[in-house]
């Protein structure tokens, strides 16, 4: 299997557990699990490659005009990230079976569950630094859906809100910072990246380089002061705590930072950014543990300490520290994964986390309290364990750094403290819940073991645990050759993980750490049972918490006031402030030239004057002016007036030779007449006809506004007139022009330039274009469904009111005004029923010529589009939902999905996407068929306009007839409805 494999599996996994059932909890977890576990299998049949020094590359085609490929790549170092994330992933799955309830909605659960292990997957294996950036972004939104998951509680949401800020914010810095590490080195691509190192050490964007990647690391990674949001990401149900914390989300961080050890590293600026960001994660993660009531909180504020350790470790230049940084992130996924598991069994089992309502569970659940000492042990660095081997190398560093004095002689004393608090918080999470009074019996639940195989994953993490700390060199030290040498530039330096090394300073820091731990544990005791510390002292003053909390209340503060300024709730100012944005934005570069030197159009030879295209413009022009000017009496003769300027622009088009365009501006001022005249419905009364006779200064306000916005929109219309002039009479020596008319025929595959333009060259821009569509008809329609129109008076004669049959009947009382009225409106509905046909013969006609002649899937859908409008105004939207159900979602849906399969089929077949493809076909009886993939791009552009369009059409036309049943059940009942 392809490397791609390991990040589509988990994807399609993800999707497919999405539509499983509610109830087949066996079926979605099996389903997890054998996709993890394949994956896991397939990384692991590939260590003999990897182990003998190779690196494994698989490069697809994704964006060739910028030098990008989708890059799948798998060195040592991301082979031991992928089996940690595929390994855990695959025992939290199957103890996930165990601890989620039937009254959960598992499918989701195992659904985000897949889809963040791919998206982690997606991280650790890419080879690219923009494709890098997008799985890291892709993480955070997943983890957000995961801690989110119980939504009904307000922690969930606070914590994933939280968390997704953080490192959302984290991962645009990030972006940023890789954005210019590439334009550094000249190039995305990670193997040329890590061999750059002295070109980008050197650059003088190295340090904000440096700080913005650092970000990103610190933020994912929970390091002071970002170290906040990790405890609120306990509100998420305990197998995605135990997955976050062990071997993905937090671990991204740390990852990222020995990904790029090669070439950031062994700079002071590095050096003391990593070193101290770490120190104080370390210490303040290690303190506040301490003093934890909840068992995940405890193991929360632990994970931030050990992953300040990792970070202390990469940030200390030294080759020895990193490949220890890499042994600890094997060790802490091992026994965190299984402490966090331990944690869910007896929260599963007794109902509570709570430290001080839980004692004497050794009693109830032997087998659980074995498991859950020998891990906190390890978590402690209990010689014989895999913990303290990495912590014995973590206190060697601490002792033979080489940096300024004063820094070289506190760190060892740094890193015993750290281990002192280790050791503290590790006996609060076995002592004082498996030992003391036996309490079970006060419990909210009896406590007892768990079912055997929700055990299993927790048996075999202590098991590596053990084996690890007992037979190190047999166990894991080629492994870890393995993943380090790629950290180190495959410089690696020499070590052993013995577990003796002879009596030295380390080990004495060691004994210090455990003796000095358990002293601490047994005076902190004493004290909280006398009524001494309570919570973490001093901690408050680090409290990034409340510093995030201000930043998003200043933010809000500055948002509202910024509204206040610049927004009104009415739509006039709005507008008034675009165009004026425009008009001197636009204006701006003109300033310093005078008229007649971007005027001046002499380049182009110019076209004889005609009386008839003067003539033309002279009505459109008066018939603009006028529909500005009675807009401000009647709103329906405007709206006549604007189609008839609108026209003006229809021929304009066609007699300048574009007749594509022409068409698709006669189909939307056909589209746009018909939706506008039916919002008109929804715009409040003008104020005169609502109090009568104004007063004289209002007038004169009135006049004035008015004046105003005629010269801002004469203003703003003249000078788009003035630039078409200049555009159109110059030549430009660098025109695109030639470029898509020498290449549309023989690379796009029709005569149609314009056409193939839209479908091949632009293609990408084009799918853009139809989303936003599809997207602004869903708007329009979730906004308009809410609201309601005034009900307006219907006392009108019968052949004024321009309504469909079926409202028509429950507006007449007499069964003869009944006949009378499908009578009159009857044939005119039979009439536009026979144009339904025609309409759609002629929109075929137009979308099979659109390749090669003016037509095309746009101007198809709208010719489309407006034949179903007329059985909409003549039969009314009840008519059309009986007998023409349509259901615009539904075409806006399978529009975009097909339009974006055509582009992944070229991706498929190893070509850019969305790349034309043509055939001919010989067929019996019709000859010689062109056919071109196009087609199908275009099958999804004509299927969305045609759904966008009768959903805002049903948004609007549909409350309006709700308008006018209502106005009748008010008007039937005397105003009591």
């Amino acid at each position: 299997m392809p490397l791609l494999s390991l990040v589509l599996l988990p994807f399609l996994g993800s999707l497919i557990a999405a539509f499983m059932p509610a109830n087949a909890r066996n079926a979605e977890s099996t389903l997890a699990g054998a996709v993890a576990l394949l994956c896991a299998v397939q990384v692991a049949s590939l260590y003999p490659e990897v182990a003998a020094g190779g690196v494994l590359r698989e490069e697809y085609s994704w964006i060739p005009s910028l030098g990008l490929s989708f890059v799948v790549r798998m060195d040592g170092f991301a082979w031991m990230f992928s089996m940690l994330v595929l390994g855990i992933g695959a025992l939290v799955v199957l103890y996930a079976r165990y601890y989620m309830s039937p009254s959960d909605p598992v499918p989701r659960f195992f659904s985000f569950l897949l889809a963040f292990m791919g998206a982690m997957s997606g991280v650790v294996l890419s080879g690219n630094l923009i494709q890098l950036a997008v799985f890291w972004e892709l993480t955070s939104l997943f983890s957000f859906l995961l801690i989110g998951y119980w939504y009904h509680r307000k922690d969930a949401r606070r914590g994933a809100r939280m968390a997704l800020t953080v490192t959302g914010a984290g991962g645009l810095c990030l972006f940023a910072g890789l954005l210019m590490l590439g334009h550094i080195v000249g190039s995305y691509d990670l193997d040329v990246v890590l061999a750059a190192k002295d070109k980008v050490q050197a650059h003088a964007l190295y340090t904000p380089m440096l700080v913005l990647v650092l970000l990103g690391a610190f933020t994912k990674s929970a390091q002071f002061p970002f170290h906040f949001w990790l405890p609120h990401a306990m509100a998420a149900p305990t197998p995605v705590s135990a997955y976050l914390h062990s071997a993905t989300m937090v671990k991204a961080g740390v990852f990222l930072l020995a990904r790029f050890w090669p070439v950031l590293a062994g700079t002071d600026e590095w050096f003391w950014m990593v070193t101290c960001a770490g120190l104080a994660t370390l210490l303040i993660g290690g303190f506040a543990a301490i003093f934890q009531t909840d068992l995940k909180g405890l193991l929360a504020y632990s994970t931030i300490s050990h992953l300040g350790l990792i970070t202390t470790l990469l940030g200390m230049n030294s080759r020895l520290a990193a490949v220890a940084a890499v042994f600890h992130i094997i060790n802490h996924a091992t026994f965190k994964a299984s402490l966090f598991m331990a944690v869910g069994i007896i929260d599963h089992e007794t109902g509570t986390r709570d430290i001080r309502r839980l004692s004497g569970l050794r009693h109830a659940m032997p087998i659980t309290a074995t498991l859950t000492m020998v891990a906190a042990a390890a978590m402690a660095g209990v010689p014989l364990l895999n913990g303290f081997i990495s912590k014995e190398m973590f206190f060697t560093e601490a002792v033979f750094v080489s940096t300024v004095p004063w820094f070289s002689t506190a760190l060892p004393f740094i890193a015993t403290l750290a281990g002192i608090f280790s050791v503290v918080y590790s006996l609060r999470f076995t002592v004082d819940v498996f030992f003391g009074p036996d309490h079970c019996t006060m419990l909210p639940k009896p406590a007892h073991e768990p079912p055997h195989w929700m055990r299993v994953p927790v048996e075999l993490l202590v098991l590596i645990c053990l084996a690890v700390g007992v037979l190190p060199q047999l166990v894991i030290q080629a492994i870890l050759v393995t993943a380090a040498t790629p950290v180190v530039a495959g410089n690696l330096p020499e070590f052993d993980l013995a577990i003796w090394h002879g009596f030295n300073l380390p080990l004495v820091m060691s004994f210090v750490a455990l003796l000095g731990g358990i002293g601490l544990y047994w005076f902190m005791r004493r004290g909280m049972n006398t009524g001494g510390f309570k919570t973490a002292p001093l901690i408050g003053v680090f409290s990034g918490k409340k510093l995030f909390r201000s930043v998003l209340a200043l933010f809000v503060v500055g948002a509202r006031t910024g509204m206040r300024f610049v927004s009104t709730r009415r739509l006039q100012p709005q507008l008034l402030l675009v165009m004026l944005v425009t008009v001197v934005a636009a204006g701006a570069p003109l300033l310093g030239l005078a008229v007649s030197d971007w005027l001046d159009a002499a380049s182009r030879q110019k076209l004889a004057f005609s009386p008839m295209f003067a003539l033309l413009w002279v009505v459109g022009c008066a018939a603009a002016i006028a529909a500005a000017w009675q807009a401000k009496y009647h709103r329906l003769t405007a709206l006549i007036l604007m189609s008839v300027a609108g026209l003006t622009t229809v021929v304009t088009f066609a007699w300048f030779s574009a007749p594509d365009l022409a068409l698709t501006q006669l189909s939307v001022e056909a589209v746009t007449t018909v939706l506008i005249l039916l919002g008109l419905r929804w715009l409040p009364k003008r104020r005169e006809e609502i109090k009568g006779q104004e007063p004289f200064l209002v007038k004169a306000k009135a006049k004035a506004r008015r004046t105003r916005d005629f010269l801002v929109a004469s203003t703003a219309g003249l000078g788009l007139a003035l630039l078409s002039y200049a555009a159109m009479s110059r030549s430009f020596p660098q025109s695109i022009s030639p470029f898509f008319l020498e290449r549309a025929l023989p690379e796009g595959g029709g005569t149609n330039v314009v056409n193939v333009m839209l479908v091949d060259f632009r293609g990408l821009d084009t799918l853009a274009e139809i989303t936003v569509l599809g997207v602004v008809a869903l708007t329009v329609y979730a906004l308009l469904r809410r609201f309601r129109p005034a009900a307006e008076s219907v006392d009108l004669p019968l052949q004024q009111r321009s309504i469909p049959v079926d409202i028509a009947t429950d507006l007449i009382s007499s069964d003869q005004d009944i006949d009378t009225a499908k009578g009159y409106l009857l044939v005119p509905a039979v009439l536009v029923r026979a144009v339904l046909p025609i309409a759609a013969v002629i929109a075929v006609y137009l979308f099979m010529r659109g390749h090669n002649e003016p037509g095309g899937g746009f101007v198809a859908g709208l010719v489309l589009s407006t034949a179903f409008i007329l059985q909409y105004i003549i039969s009314g939207t009840r008519w059309v939902e009986t007998h023409l159900p349509l259901r615009p979602p539904l075409w806006i849906a399978s529009g975009l999905l097909i339009a974006t399969a055509t582009g992944l089929g070229a991706l498929l077949l190893g070509y850019p996407f969305l790349t034309t493809h043509t055939a001919h076909l010989h067929l019996p009886l019709i000859g010689e068929l062109h056919l071109a993939s196009a087609l199908f791009y275009d099958i999804g552009v004509f299927t969305l306009v045609v759904g966008s369009t009768l959903l805002i059409l049903t948004a609007l036309g549909h409350q309006s007839m709700r308008g006018h049943r209502r106005a009748v059940i008010h008007d039937d009942n005397k105003g009591d409805a």
